[in-house]
């Protein structure tokens, strides 16, 4: 039972270190998911703080995954665990039967996992914390008191490091459609051999006194005459085989004040230009907004073009950017491409060459 319950907790352990980790890489994508949920279950109240559980909810899961592999303290962290599987398996459970949201984003972005698959990961894992805690009495550890709480504190600050760190510069891995190196144009376009959704139409008719239901296009030689009268409201359409034609960036456009979608104009730019995206103008800081006016200048003297891509219309006119050419984005594509206020792409053509946050502006010019 001893090897049971210590290969049980390593597995635990090591996959729950993992997700945080992974997770810890790119919090602001956990924050967003949760958005999703918090939408769908009416308690948008809690908007404001869904970066804050996203950081705390990382965190925990590292430190309990550390705190099952060392085997102290083991009840308090096999309970930990059980409570933390049992609120991940409510959530993949939603994810998997509700069909109301694409995916729950266990592993973040780098790791997308079908519903059906962080279910069956989230049983399994369930199974084997059982496991753990029917066995806990078997655990015994070497590293007690002092020490316990030393590697704890030190896996947290670790994991809190990691999580300040990629909000104010970027992830150190970058899963995203906007990854450098990518062509934008590309990700624009369906996945190779893709197909759409398969929808069948269902239409209902009374025919002599009695409804009939025609599916697809199995109408009758009759149809046309005047026996079969169609019933308003009756017409359904039922998706039988869901597509996989969505193309990775999905809204990405550039629209000018006017109104004009100058996105395919800007995309063909042949020689590098700059593209500096804005969430929000009033929360860019004064040394991001200095750093940013220096490279404006700096490439402005070089001919390199340089725009500005925004959905915070109010916040444009107060910009303070001006003469620089400023485009309004889906608010959601900005979010995708841009995890930090502000993000600056260097780009040739579609193609993103390098790509750094506002505070790192300065390893844009070297």
């Amino acid at each position: 039972m001893k090897v049971t319950v210590t290969i049980c907790r390593w597995l635990v352990g090591l996959l729950f270190i993992f997700s945080g980790l992974v997770k810890a890489n790119d919090p602001l994508g956990l924050s967003f998911k949760m958005l999703e949920f918090f939408e769908k279950w009416g308690i948008q109240f809690l908007d404001n703080y869904s970066l804050s559980f996203a950081i705390v909810i990382n965190i925990i899961e590292v430190v309990a995954g550390v705190g099952i592999i060392i085997g102290w303290k083991p009840k308090f962290f096999t309970w930990l665990l059980l409570l933390l599987i049992l609120f991940f398996t409510f959530l993949t459970s939603y994810v998997l039967f509700s069909g109301k949201i694409h995916a729950c984003g266990c592993f973040g972005d780098c790791i997308p996992l079908t519903p059906i698959q962080t279910f069956t990961k989230d049983i399994i894992l369930l199974v084997l914390i059982v496991i753990i805690l029917f066995g806990v009495s078997k655990i015994t550890t070497h590293i007690n008191g002092i020490k316990a709480i030393a590697v704890l504190a030190a896996t947290l600050v670790f994991v809190g490091f990691v999580e300040f760190y990629v909000l104010h510069h970027l992830p150190f891995k970058d899963c995203l459609a906007y990854k450098q190196g990518n062509n934008i144009l590309e990700q624009m376009k369906p996945p190779v051999g893709s197909y759409s959704d398969s929808i069948v139409t269902t239409m209902k008719f009374n025919h002599n006194g009695k409804v009939v239901e025609i599916v697809g296009e199995n109408y009758p030689a009759d149809y046309n005459d005047t026996t079969y009268q169609f019933i308003e409201g009756s017409m359904e359409q039922k998706v039988v085989r869901k597509g996989n034609n969505t193309a990775k960036i999905a809204n990405f456009s550039l629209t000018t004040a006017s109104g004009n979608d100058t996105t395919q104009a800007i995309l063909d730019i042949k020689e590098n230009y700059v593209l500096i995206f804005v969430k929000d103008f009033s929360k860019i800081t004064a040394s991001d907004k200095a750093a940013i006016l220096n490279i404006i200048e700096s490439y402005t003297k070089t001919k390199i073009p340089i725009f500005i891509v925004t959905n915070d219309k109010e916040g444009i006119a107060t910009s303070g950017f001006n003469g620089i050419p400023i485009f309004t984005c889906d608010a959601t594509e900005i979010k995708t491409a841009a995890r930090v206020n502000p993000t600056i792409f260097l780009m040739q053509g579609a193609t993103i060459l390098s790509k750094v946050a506002g505070v790192d502006v300065d390893d844009l010019m070297k």
